[in-house]
């Protein structure tokens, strides 16, 4: 636990806050009320906060281990390769901007709401695989891994129609938007991620 603090605080902070603060919203249904992002709310300017706590409290025990589980393989190697303050950034930055379409989508519904950090998780990985496109990874049920620009194209597609396609209890929304924000964010921190990437898919031709 002490190497995890020193080389990666601020992963690790927002590693244990999150399990510790979704844990807790299980035995307390009053935090669920007021950490849901509530997009009628934050559209007239109240509850302005909840892009943030959203991302701090899950529906269920699954739900907080997928996002966690997938945290876990890749936001502490990314805070090593990017820094404390760019990883900082990215991950904050993308628990709001990943509400975005989801608060203009259900800006006139009252009832709707949205929580879990899917978003941020999201921002996290393709921020990795930026600088490691060939990282193999697993989507269930495939039974064999594929290279994680290969993931990323699937995610963002299936995200996409899955999203038009509406229903359902997942924000997909978020996932996209996510997703995107994190090769954003890390493009603008930097640039040079883009030849980088370029270099590595290139080079799988040669």
């Amino acid at each position: 636990m002490e190497q995890f603090i020193s080389q990666t605080p601020v992963a690790t902070i927002i590693f244990l806050f999150t399990i510790a603060t979704s844990l807790y919203a299980f035995s307390n249904a009053e935090i669920y009320g007021k950490f849901m992002l509530h997009p009628y709310s934050v559209s007239r300017g109240q509850r302005v906060y909840t892009v943030i706590t959203s991302g701090l409290i899950h529906k269920d025990w699954g739900h907080l281990f997928m996002n966690m589980l997938s945290y876990y393989f890749f936001a502490f190697q990314l805070e090593t390769m990017i820094g404390h303050f760019a990883f900082a950034v990215l991950y904050i930055a993308s628990l709001a901007l990943s509400d975005l379409s989801t608060i203009l989508k259900h800006k006139e519904d009252f009832w709707y709401n949205s929580l879990g950090a899917s978003g941020a998780v999201s921002a996290v990985i393709f921020s990795y695989i930026l600088y490691n496109p060939f990282t193999q990874m697993i989507i269930f049920p495939l039974p064999i891994p594929i290279p994680a620009v290969i993931f990323g194209v699937l995610y963002l597609v299936y995200s996409a129609y899955a999203s038009k396609q509406g229903g359902g209890n997942i924000n997909h929304d978020a996932h996209f938007l996510g997703a995107i924000s994190g090769i954003i964010i890390t493009v603008i921190f930097y640039p040079q991620v883009i030849p980088h990437f370029i270099n590595e898919i290139s080079g799988v031709f040669q």
